[in-house]
């Protein structure tokens, strides 16, 4: 592992020298600069961890070079050296931008304070990008132009998503287990103005009901018994940035009349306290159950749910986008083979046919599940119908898709690949499709060698009108 970088900034050439000394001795690589020009050009071209600025330079000075720094590098942490001390100018350094002050001279005695300090500031700088890059990942993967499939079912899903996302709207997601609520959930945080806050999820199903309150809006010292000191809840967390209520159907009578408040005027009380708590904060409950039965049961209240059901979306069950079964799967398996360090593993034709057939009663997690057993099994090569669960077996369930026949006993084996045939051809067109024809990612998102995927859609005769 590299040495942390340490870009020392000072016009007086003693002072930089003495600085780098004591840095260099910690096991730092220092660099020096002598005016804030100099020091750009370093942290433009070099990675750097730290930089230790005076404030009193030549040109511009030292909390001017902070804030050009934080443009360019906003976590790059900026400690800044002052002979001039004082409060006022301690709070302008951290106006500026930087994460800590020290005045000169740095006397022996201070040597230690240094060194500890930088590298204090060094692994926050650290964590800072390492959460920055954990954030694009999961914006990545959440993000809804990433949600696998074509069907006109989903399609529909997909362009509420994007319609409402960039809202403050609350939305009601309903769907079957499985379905992936939480996914969309997740995609209309991550495609808002909200992304670079706090993604805070609530299983209201999974918390004991005397529990939950607490959870929610959390609670002050003395309110309950061991309640030994403050404690925010989830929506103090989620201020700036979202909140998911998964499993809101199983939320208590009680509970539900302290959210109703929540979503009408935005504020709360934590549990033992009468003094309300403002909130900027959006709501996405999600429930697999049906809330009109519920309603009628008096089991939640009918005002809470036309608080929630602003953007309903239901999302279908994947035996209704049956013809997205062939992309989840080759998505699943290319995931599972790489996160379990395996070969590459692909679907016979027959076993493909099996999974589209079947009426997944837990949908898409249960395909995924499927998958990673199938792929932990196999190993690598290509996964057999006799690889499959027994339930997966015995060719029962619907058609691949409103226009392909179930295959009977009468038919003969060239009837069996004309429609595997046809089916191959619609799932390319389908991947082609969702890629806006880029062969390359149409080719990883098949599973497929681009050359393969060039020889099929040359044989098939594909193209863009087809």
């Amino acid at each position: 592992m590299r040495k942390p970088h340490v870009l020392v900034v000072d016009d007086h050439e003693l002072y930089r020298k003495a600085v780098e000394r004591i840095l260099v001795r910690a096991g730092h690589q220092v660099s020096t600069a002598r005016d804030a020009s100099e020091a750009m050009q370093l942290v433009t071209h070099e990675p750097v961890d730290l930089v230790l600025c005076d404030v009193k330079m030549p040109g511009i000075s030292g909390l001017e070079l902070v804030r050009q720094i934080r443009e360019v590098q906003p976590d790059l942490p900026c400690i800044v050296i002052t002979g001039y001390g004082g409060a006022e100018a301690s709070l302008e350094a951290l106006r500026a931008g930087a994460y800590w002050f020290l005045e000169k001279p740095v006397e022996p005695a201070h040597h230690d304070v240094l060194r500890r300090l930088a590298a204090q500031a060094i692994e926050h700088g650290r964590l800072k990008t390492e959460n920055r890059l954990l954030q694009r990942q999961l914006h990545g993967r959440y993000h809804h132009e990433n949600l696998i499939g074509g069907s006109p079912a989903l399609r529909r899903v997909l362009d509420v998503v994007e319609r409402v996302a960039d809202t403050d709207s609350t939305v009601l997601i309903t769907g079957e287990s499985g379905t992936g609520k939480e996914m969309i959930a997740r995609a209309l945080h991550w495609s808002s103005r909200r992304a670079e806050r706090m993604f805070v999820t609530v299983n209201c199903g999974a918390i004991p009901e005397e529990l939950l309150e607490s959870e929610l809006f959390g609670h002050v010292r003395g309110a309950f018994t061991n309640a030994v000191s403050h404690r925010e809840g989830r929506f103090a967390l989620a201020h700036g940035g979202t909140i998911f209520l998964d499993e809101i159907g199983d939320m208590s009578p009680t509970l539900q009349v302290k959210l109703l408040r929540v979503l009408q005027d935005r504020t709360f009380e934590p549990v033992g306290s009468s003094h309300p708590i403002k909130v900027d904060v959006r709501v996405i409950a999600a429930t697999n159950q049906k809330l009109d039965v519920a309603i009628r049961e008096k089991r939640f209240r009918e005002d809470l749910f036309y608080r929630l059901n602003v953007i309903p979306i239901e999302l279908p069950a994947l035996r209704e986008r049956r013809e997205d079964v062939p992309l989840l799967a080759a998505h699943f398996l290319r995931r599972a083979a790489d996160e379990k360090k395996l070969g590459p593993c692909t679907l016979a034709p027959e076993a493909l046919e099996q999974l589209v057939r079947h009426d997944w009663p837990g949908n898409v997690r249960e395909l995924e599940n499927l998958i990673e057993r199938s792929v932990v099994l196999r190993g690598k090569g290509e996964i057999a119908v006799a690889d499959l669960p027994p339930e997966l077996q015995g060719g029962a369930g619907e058609p691949a898709h409103a226009g392909a026949e179930s295959l009977r006993p009468a038919q003969t084996g060239t009837a069996f690949h004309e429609v595997v045939d046809r089916f191959e051809a619609d799932l390319i067109l389908r991947a082609l499709e969702q890629t806006h024809w880029n062969k390359n990612q149409a080719a990883r998102l098949l599973g497929l060698n681009r050359t393969t995927l060039l020889e099929k859609i040359k044989k098939k005769g594909l193209a863009p009108d087809a």
